[in-house]
């Protein structure tokens, strides 16, 4: 993963906990690294330890953890630096969701090496539609959770965000029912 998303957990975990907190959380991951530099790859082992270790040393499930992540990522880490790409995404909660499966075709023209899931849209109502999730890397089934609440937040649209079919249960992908 880039390092942006390391930093992001570290800006989370220095807000919320403290600096003194974001370096046990290195300790325990085992992770020396001293600045995470946004633009540069880091192995997803290095991701997955903070986020375990987050957890063991805040005592929040793992899920928590990166539910928690994902809210913070659309709510904090994308105002600086990515508020006009998020911007075209739509101007409500629907739109963007409806746009979400081009969104990464954009992001992959700024960052190349990104190995970014895909998204398809269905059951598309007035208030509601199924957002499938499909992604080469296990365990973020709750940042995609935290995203999709966070971009509820993002657009004063309280959502509900159900999941109804898992990969980690047996499904080829996570299918969430969001509801606004």
């Amino acid at each position: 993963m880039y390092g942006m998303v390391n930093r992001a957990i570290e800006e989370m975990v220095s807000s919320g906990y403290g600096e003194e907190v974001w370096e046990k959380i290195k300790e325990r991951a085992g992770v020396d690294v001293e600045v995470f530099i946004s633009s540069e790859g880091y192995s997803d082992q290095i991701t997955y330890g903070l986020v375990g270790a987050a957890s063991e040393v805040l005592g929040l499930p793992q899920e928590k953890v990166m539910e928690a992540f994902g809210e913070y990522w659309i709510l904090e880490t994308t105002k600086r630096g990515y508020s006009d790409l998020m911007a075209s995404g739509g101007a409500t909660l629907k739109e963007f969701l409806l746009n979400l499966p081009n969104f990464h075709a954009r992001l992959s023209m700024i960052f190349p090496h990104l190995s970014p899931p895909e998204f398809a849209v269905s059951h598309v109502g007035e208030r509601s539609l199924r957002l499938h999730y499909m992604s080469n890397r296990a365990g973020l089934t709750s940042f995609m959770r935290g995203l999709i609440l966070g971009l509820g937040k993002m657009f004063e649209s309280p959502v509900e965000v159900e999941l109804v079919a898992a990969k980690a249960s047996g499904a080829d992908h996570d299918e969430f029912l969001v509801q606004w």
